[in-house]
């Protein structure tokens, strides 16, 4: 139940592909915040992939809204105990615009695509992959000790590549549960 063992998990994670197939689920949902035709799926990468992943880990999960927001927030939070440390992560799951036609030939922006030592598709960086090795991070612990030893409070924003629009009011307007 050591560090280590945590740490040999999430490396079986990525090595195994898991990690890869977890990323590829994510880049694959066009969540562009300044496309229109897109709102419904801005809700979808909450519904479908971040609310059951930390379901998963013991999380509760809410979805939170604004009026001024672009977007759904996700509010997530596992408490272990009222006198340990909380941990506050803070996210977003929308991208830039995809820009299609401007991939080099064999990418798209929605496919997770390796080519030699670097994988390609919106959001790897910024920030769906944050999202999939805090996931995968908390699971392995979770998988080795049973407990994070930690509290544990996520506010995941879907419109953060539009500058956040509602994001300090519905913080505001929610600082009980942050």
């Amino acid at each position: 139940m050591s560090r280590a063992n945590a740490i040999a998990r999430a490396k079986q994670h990525f090595d195994g592909g898991r990690f890869k197939e977890d990323l590829a689920r994510l880049i694959a949902l066009p969540t562009e915040s300044q496309n229109p035709a897109r709102s419904a799926v801005l809700a979808q990468y909450l519904d479908d992939e971040m609310i059951p992943a930390f379901k998963s880990l013991g999380f509760i999960c809410r979805i939170l809204s604004h009026p001024e927001a672009a977007g759904p927030f996700l509010y997530a939070e596992r408490i272990e105990g009222e006198d340990l440390v909380t941990v506050f992560g803070y996210g977003h799951g929308d991208v830039i615009r995809g820009l299609d036609a401007q991939w080099r030939d064999g990418l798209s922006p929605w496919t997770l695509t390796e080519v030699g030592n670097r994988w390609y598709g919106r959001g790897i960086a910024d920030n769906k992959g944050q999202h999939a090795v805090n996931i995968a991070a908390l699971k392995a612990v979770l998988d080795t000790r049973g407990s994070l030893g930690f509290n544990a409070k996520f506010l995941i924003e879907m419109g953060e590549e539009m500058g956040s629009p509602g994001l300090r009011g519905l913080c505001a307007d929610n600082k009980h549960l942050l």
